[in-house]
Parts: C-alpha cells; structure tokens; sequence
C-alpha cells in the first residue's frame, strides 16, 4: 500500500552499513520511502544518503534488534506506520574454525544474532506489514544443507540453517497469512564476509536483492531464493 506520497514504505533493519546500506540506497532510488535502522547513534553512511533523498524519503531509526526491549520500542515508534516490506538484513559472523573450538559466548552471540533476533523483529514488527506486503530476511547459501559439500564457517553456517527452519516454521504457522516470506542470499560478496575476492560488489548484490524483493512482492507463502531469483536448495 503506497503512503499519501504514493511511495511505497520500507523498513530496513542493519540499513546503515555495507549491503543493508546499499539495499537502502537502492530502494530509495527506487522510489520507496525508507526507514533504515543503525544500532547506535549516527551513520556516516545514512547522512550522507539523507543529503541525496533530502525530500524525507529516508528516515532513521536506532535499533539493537538483540535487544527484545528495543524492539518493542520501535514497534511503539512506528505505530500507525504501514509498511510494505519489512527487511531484516542485520547479521554477524566468526572466526572460520571447527565448532569444537567454538567458546560458548561466541556459539551463543552468533546464534542470537542471526537467527533468534531476527525472528523476534518479524514476530514483533510483522503486524506492521500490510497483507499484500513481503517479510523478507537474508539469509545465505551457506544455510543450505544440501549445499554444504565443502565445510567451514560452521557455526555462520549453523545459524543460517536456524534462521532457515524458524522462518519456515513461523510460515508453517501463519499459513493462512497473505504476506510474501522471502529469505534471500546475496550471491558472494566483496563485504566483510565475503572477502575481497567475492564475484560480486556490494553495488550488484545489492541490486540483485532489491529486484528479488520487488519482483517477487506479492507471491505469498515462503521461498529461499539467490539474488537472481533462483531457488536456493534448502
């Protein structure tokens, strides 16, 4: 549903840096009316977006989304807002070694970070979304355990298959919901994560994903899908 600007609203959470940045920015350029979250005060990256859009396309907001309260905060700050997409792009990772050597702070940390929070923002901030709208969450190949032939990143890898399940779970128990559940890989990416040898810029992934979130808007029901729209194996 477009807002009284005739812009389409979207919620970005992990929009001030990297790919959440650049979906952002994407999205503006788009057209779309953008609530961006950063987890603590200030963005270079958003101000400077904010110059670019200075019509009042972007808002910011502050997010720790592993913090339930704050987002319980937002969910108050936001209410009456209508959203059409709700986007959770926020997500860490470790050290590339064998669980086994894992402590279990980090084990905890990465697992609450991707795939705990992440669920708690869509189970607390879904309602916002209108029923023709599109939840969507990145998610990774990494996750795919059909994929899984070569190892590493064991617990990145672990906490998106979880983020995987939950997601499907939570649309195995909204069934009867309209909205379009989408989780979404990048591609390989010269982000932090993906190193500097990665296929793609952030740029061209970041485009890729706001193609899939658009394109794929109003399918209903739940799909894993690349950033060029082809089905991820689960």
């Amino acid at each position: 549903m477009a807002n009284e600007t005739g812009a389409k609203t979207a919620l970005v959470v992990g929009g001030s840096r990297s790919l959440g940045l650049r979906i952002t920015e994407e999205l503006l350029g788009r057209g779309w009316d953008v609530i961006a979250t950063v987890r603590s005060a200030g963005s270079e990256g958003l101000e400077l977006l904010r110059e670019t859009y200075p019509s009042g396309g972007l808002t910011v907001e502050t997010l720790d989304m592993t913090e339930p309260s704050q987002i319980d905060a937002l969910k108050e700050r936001l209410d009456g807002t209508s959203l059409d997409l709700l986007f959770v792009n926020a997500g860490i990772t470790n050290a590339d070694e064998p669980v086994g050597a894992v402590s279990t702070d980090d084990f905890v940390k990465v697992m609450v970070t991707n795939a705990l929070s992440p669920m708690r923002v869509i189970e607390t901030l879904g309602s916002l979304v209108t029923p023709a709208g599109t939840i969507g969450v990145m998610s990774s190949r990494q996750g795919s355990v059909s994929f899984n032939t070569v190892g590493g990143h064991e617990v990145y890898r672990a906490s998106k298959s979880a983020l995987n399940q939950l997601v499907r779970s939570y649309a195995a128990r909204t069934s009867a919901d309209s909205r379009t559940l989408l989780l979404v890989h990048p591609g390989w990416v010269q982000t932090e994560l993906g190193g500097t040898d990665a296929r793609l810029t952030v740029e061209e992934s970041a485009r890729g994903v706001a193609d899939v979130l658009e394109d794929h808007g109003g399918d209903g029901g739940l799909q894993f899908i690349d950033y060029q729209g082809h089905i991820v194996p689960w």
